[in-house]
């Protein structure tokens, strides 16, 4: 008898499917269920950001930062001002350096439930997709009262941020706080330690620490692969040397598999108590004064380049920034954690099943936004 014959499929899996998590296209190849190649196809978000970064004057580009990662428009736009400063030695105020870790944490938090949200959604379980936005948009509320937008803030600026607190709003922070410290014990019983949502992710898709590495994976991906690295603790910026926070690894929770889905997840999970013990610590120290150093009308740094790269809530987003001296940059280039994730899809999609593809996309939090730029 001849052995058995199969074919192999190509399949589409987007751009316009729900579980890719923006305009992100999947040319499949599969034997039935199994998936024999995922070519990524991006690109349908390309908006020419870097090229637009060498065309406007430094402060006029940070509208467009919020756009790079719209979860995490804070951290874009940190990242950004903190690339400038740096090139230009301007030295921010302690009032605004601790303005800024708040808002970044608070977006942390954003954004985290917005990935864990969503990936239980895509396993099936539409509930907790619903705790979480409805958590975020609490946080939305205290955005909206501080700069008046709820996604794309625009708050930073180069040498501070754009507006102080307003009244009573360090207490309605941690107001929040109270509230949401105890929920995310609910979102665990809730989906966390269901045991269908455990055996979708807990062995699925496993990636090494020397894998993550080889594949540039940074935060929370990277983090999940047992890699302790943390740019907040190891290439610190802004106050965050002054604060005490620990950096959650992967270590095959609910006796999985190091490395896999579900250590992705856990590692999230756990970045939420830590935004909230940071913010806690900048709330009770937070000093009077301004909000904004004094910068020239007409920005001209000195002719240079630097690198800066800061801890977003996927990881590594860092701006290359050459100046010859003039109000625009010579070149702008971006690398976000995005990018560095969908890399590694094509090989960690093979032998898994397409319902696995889901899990793995969702685990890896990838946007659109930051693949394209």
């Amino acid at each position: 008898m001849s052995p058995l014959q199969t074919d192999i499929w190509t399949l589409n899996m987007g751009p316009q499917h729900p579980s890719t998590h923006g305009v992100i296209r999947f040319v499949l190849k599969t034997d039935g269920e199994i998936i024999a190649d995922a070519d990524p196809d991006v690109g349908f978000l390309h908006r020419g950001l870097e090229k637009i970064a060498e065309l406007v004057p430094y402060p006029s580009f940070m509208p467009y930062t919020d756009r790079l990662d719209y979860l995490a428009a804070i951290n874009m736009n940190w990242a950004w001002a903190l690339s400038i400063e740096r090139l230009a030695g301007i030295e921010v105020p302690p009032r605004a350096e601790h303005l800024r870790v708040i808002t970044a944490e608070l977006n942390r938090i954003a954004s985290h439930l917005i990935s864990v949200g969503a990936l239980a959604s895509d396993m099936g379980a539409f509930t907790p997709f619903v705790h979480a936005l409805r958590d975020r948009e609490r946080i939305n509320d205290l955005f909206e009262e501080l700069c008046g937008a709820r996604l794309t803030f625009n708050y930073c600026r180069i040498g501070g941020v754009s507006l102080d607190a307003p009244p009573g709003w360090f207490d309605r922070v941690r107001g929040f706080l109270d509230y949401y410290e105890p929920m995310i014990d609910v979102f665990n019983r809730l989906i966390t330690d269901n045991k269908i949502f455990v055996e979708r992710l807990r062995r699925v898709a496993p990636v090494s620490a020397e894998m993550a590495i080889a594949y540039g994976l940074v935060g929370p991906n990277l983090r999940g692969s047992g890699v302790k690295f943390d740019l907040r603790k190891d290439e610190p910026y802004g106050i965050y040397p002054q604060l005490e926070f620990e950096v959650p690894v992967g270590r095959g929770y609910r006796d999985g598999v190091l490395g896999s889905c579900f250590d992705r997840y856990m590692v999230r999970i756990e970045e939420l108590r830590q935004s909230i013990r940071i913010i806690r610590q900048c709330l009770d120290r937070i000093p009077e004064g301004e909000i904004q150093a004094k910068v020239p009308k007409v920005l001209r740094p000195a002719k240079g380049e630097v690198y800066c790269r800061t801890e977003a809530p996927r990881g590594e987003v860092g701006f290359y920034v050459i100046s010859n001296g003039e109000k625009t940059p010579a070149r702008v280039k971006i690398r976000t954690g995005s990018w560095s994730a969908m890399s590694i899809i094509r090989e960690l999609s093979k032998g898994w099943m397409i319902a696995d593809l889901v899990a793995i996309i969702g685990s890896l939090d990838v946007i659109a936004p930051e693949v394209d730029r």
